[in-house]
């Protein structure tokens, strides 16, 4: 014969039921889900405090994007010459624009990713298209492009001129090297090396403008900066010809 239940049992009872009910394992400790996820969440915001010192305290690092050591400021005194690009490039296809007198277009090989440069040049009284073909150049790399006549240019050939005693001009390219490789940048004999400057800031400081009066041929007809040898790896640029020519 059963009696009634003492408060005590039925307690034990509605545990019982609660743990099978909750799939739990006879005593052991009931843990809300809720309480669970604030636990974790209160861990992953400390994880991401942690990150954020530490990331406070390590030294400054490279520069975002740059791949490599971070950049070094510019030199105040370096040199005007060092701030513009100047590459060895080779003219792979020149043609006459259709709307210009006196311009070739040509496209020239930089040793660039993009593929060869255009280009357009004011050479049509200097040089035939036959003579254009296959020329090694040095080109102005870091020009911002201009719209000539409707065709899009991006840098400039650089070449010599001297006037000739009945008035006329006589220019012609000033050539780096047959050894010196398609891409490489221009060194100047005695100058620290090139840190070239974007498109822009060529343009807004009117660097190549500025380097102007300084650039001409010597008696050897090599470029020069005042006084100073446009150099290759492969030895320096030159004119066939000309001697104490201004370079533009």
């Amino acid at each position: 014969m059963g009696g009634a239940k003492s408060a005590l049992e039925l307690l034990e009872d509605l545990i019982s039921d609660l743990e099978a009910k909750l799939n739990l394992a006879p005593g052991a400790d009931v843990k809300s889900e809720g309480s669970d996820k604030k636990q974790q969440q209160k861990q992953g915001k400390q994880n991401k405090k942690d990150k954020k010192q530490q990331a406070k305290e390590k030294p400054a690092g490279k520069a975002k994007g740059s791949g490599g050591a971070a950049a070094d400021p510019v030199d105040p005194n370096l040199p005007d010459i060092c701030k513009l690009e100047f590459k060895v490039g080779l003219i792979k296809k020149a043609w006459v624009h259709p709307d210009a007198d006196k311009l070739y277009c040509e496209e020239i090989d930089c040793g660039e990713e993009g593929g060869p440069r255009q280009i357009a040049s004011g050479l049509r009284a200097h040089y035939s298209l036959d003579e254009m073909q296959g020329k090694r150049v040095l080109v102005v790399a870091n020009l911002k492009a201009k719209n000539l006549v409707g065709f899009k240019s991006h840098g400039m050939v650089l070449c010599a001129a001297e006037t000739n005693a009945d008035g006329s001009e006589k220019v012609e390219f000033v050539e780096p090297p047959e050894g010196a490789p398609l891409g490489e940048v221009v060194t100047f004999e005695g100058l620290p090396p090139p840190a070239p400057f974007s498109a822009s800031q060529v343009e807004k400081k009117k660097l190549f403008a500025a380097c102007m009066d300084g650039m001409k041929t010597n008696d050897q007809c090599e470029g020069t900066y005042n006084g100073h040898v446009f150099m290759t790896t492969a030895g320096p640029c030159k004119g066939a010809s000309i001697k104490g020519g201004a370079m533009r």
